[in-house]
Parts: structure tokens; sequence; C-alpha cells
């Protein structure tokens, strides 16, 4: 596909793709572990990013700066307060508002990373469920 066949934030999604590092193995070992132990939870891939979803909504997943999490206010308050915390931007100006990046000293606590893994799917659970794409099948 030519670059002029895309529309102006399709390529600027491509750009910055390429310029994000893999996460780390430690992460990706984590967040797996921690994934592996929430009911309802489906792992796969988002951006080549490991990523967990319930009911079609991405509750947390990996990115080069580590755990990102989606929650709800009170709860993005209070990790936003613990100190290596941030807002997610997956690229610069354009914050992700539901979404932080959980401290990275969370990858060598399993116990937290799996305490705000359940926090966030209990608030993805709470949104309407996705629908599949049409042509798409669940499998």
């Amino acid at each position: 596909m030519k670059e002029d066949d895309l529309a102006h934030g399709e390529i600027e999604v491509r750009q910055s793709h390429e310029k994000w590092k893999p996460a780390s193995a430690e992460w990706i070992k984590a967040f797996g572990e921690a994934a592996a132990g929430l009911p309802g939870a489906e792992q796969r891939k988002m951006f080549g990013y490991p990523a967990a979803f319930i009911n079609g909504n991405m509750f947390a997943g990996l990115h080069e700066s580590g755990l990102v999490l989606r929650l709800p206010d009170a709860e993005r308050a209070s990790l936003l307060k613990l100190r290596g915390s941030m807002q997610f931007e997956p690229m610069p100006g354009r914050p992700m508002r539901e979404y932080v990046v959980a401290p990275k000293g969370f990858v060598s606590k399993p116990q937290e990373v799996k305490v705000w893994m359940r926090r966030a799917l209990d608030h993805a659970a709470s949104l309407l469920a996705k629908k599949s794409a049409p042509g798409k099948k669940k499998t």
C-alpha cells in the first residue's frame, strides 16, 4: 500500500509504532502470570504487545513504557499518587485519559501487578461489551 493511500492519522500511527521498543522479558513474564489468574480475561496482542481484554474491552497491556492499566477515576488517581506512575501517552501529545502506566518497580512485585490488574478488569467488566467487527469470528 502506498503512503498516499492512507489517511493522515494512519500514517502517523504507523510511523510512531515503528519507534516503539519491545516490552521487557520481565514485564512479559509478570503480565502473563497475572493475567492467567484472572477469570474471564482474554489475552491477545495489541500493537504487538501482550494485552488483556474482557467483553472486548482492553483493561491492561504492556507497552514500551511498562504495564498500562485502564482504571476508573478514583483508582486512577490512587495509582497516579505512587512514585513512578504516569498518565499513559503512547504518542507525544496524545494521552489516553483512562489509562495509567504503573511504576516500573511493580515488575518485581507480582502481588501488586495482580491487585491492580484485577481492579482494571473489574472496571472494564462494568463497561458495555464491545461487539465484534462485522465479518470477524471470535475463536
